[in-house]
């Protein structure tokens, strides 16, 4: 709404602008008359420019849509321990801020531009997924869309949308289940800033994956390159290390992650130690940007096939 109010204000700017502008060439000083014309035409040009990326931006933030599933998941303990799986070693890196999914710090603090506000939900019955049907839940971890059908913008810039259909289900049956905790996340959890609208209509953020209504299928659990694979898949590993892990590169969100090669020279079990404190072979600590924390949670067999996968990419 304030973003509304503020392209509304620019637009009355403009209108003022140009007034003005025709109020200058009734001036008999020549230097006030073309002084006059020239300034506020290109005030009103530029404001004119910054009015359409934000009226386009606000289009782009309102445009995204899928379907709802119609489905309603079982709960079951196999479900529930699976879910609880991912969650730790995944959604935990950035909605267990305060506490168990109780919902994450401002993303948008940790970003160079003052894009927004963008806050990961409390996931507990705290929050307001108790209100949201199994589908809705869904929708918003394949294709970043709240239940009210608005874009969950940071959500839908991660790869939580290739997480298989079977664990998306066991992570809505672990979430149910959970005790409520921590406060309601603010409404609505993703608030562009008028700086981050006229970038989104610019096109100088990163694309939405692409909404995607198919099935998603993971490989046989066990600790192979090919079931590596698939957890780097929805991992975020590539947002910052590179889409081909070799390394991030200016342009991208921060942060710029190094090139994954360097797992190479490492043994499984170092690649496991890293993972679980924090401190790789060399006594280099991890940053606290990388979500090792949530990674280290998962278990032997999962660690093994993240390993196996990239020990087993070609050289860059």
């Amino acid at each position: 709404m304030q973003n509304i109010v503020a392209l509304i204000a620019m637009a009355a700017l403009i209108a003022f602008l140009v007034w003005s502008g025709v109020r200058a060439l009734r001036a008999r000083n020549p230097l006030v008359k073309w002084g006059g014309v020239v300034l506020a035409a290109t005030l009103a040009v530029a404001l004119s420019g910054v009015s359409a990326l934000t009226a386009a931006g606000i289009v782009k933030q309102h445009s995204r849509s899928a379907p709802v599933p119609d489905l309603e998941v079982e709960v079951t303990p196999e479900r529930i321990a699976r879910g609880r799986a991912v969650a730790d070693g995944f959604c935990a890196g950035c909605h267990s801020k305060s506490g168990v999914l109780s919902g994450g710090g401002d993303v948008g603090k940790d970003l160079p531009l003052p894009i927004g506000s963008f806050v990961p939900a409390n996931l507990t019955p705290a929050g307001a997924l108790k209100h949201w049907s199994d589908g809705e839940i869904f929708r918003a971890i394949r294709n970043g869309i709240d239940a009210r059908g608005r874009w969950l913008a940071i959500m839908s810039f991660t790869n939580a949308g290739r997480l298989s259909d079977d664990d998306t289900r066991a992570v809505i049956a672990y979430i149910r289940g959970l005790s409520p905790s921590g406060e309601q996340t603010p409404d609505p959890p993703d608030r562009f800033s008028l700086l981050g609208l006229v970038m989104l209509g610019a096109g100088m953020l990163p694309d939405a994956k692409p909404v995607f209504t198919g099935v998603v299928i993971a490989p046989p659990k066990e600790p192979t390159a090919r079931y590596g694979r698939y957890l780097l898949s929805y991992q975020d590993c590539r947002e910052c290390h590179g889409k081909d892990l070799s390394g991030g590169v200016p342009g991208q969100l921060p942060p710029l992650g190094p090139d994954l090669a360097i797992v190479k020279d490492w043994s499984q079990a170092q690649f496991v130690a890293t993972m679980r404190t924090g401190v790789d072979p060399n006594g280099h600590r991890l940053t606290e940007q990388m979500p090792w924390q949530p990674i280290g949670r998962m278990d032997d067999d999962e660690l093994a096939a993240i390993y196996q996968y990239l020990v087993n990419l070609p050289r860059f």
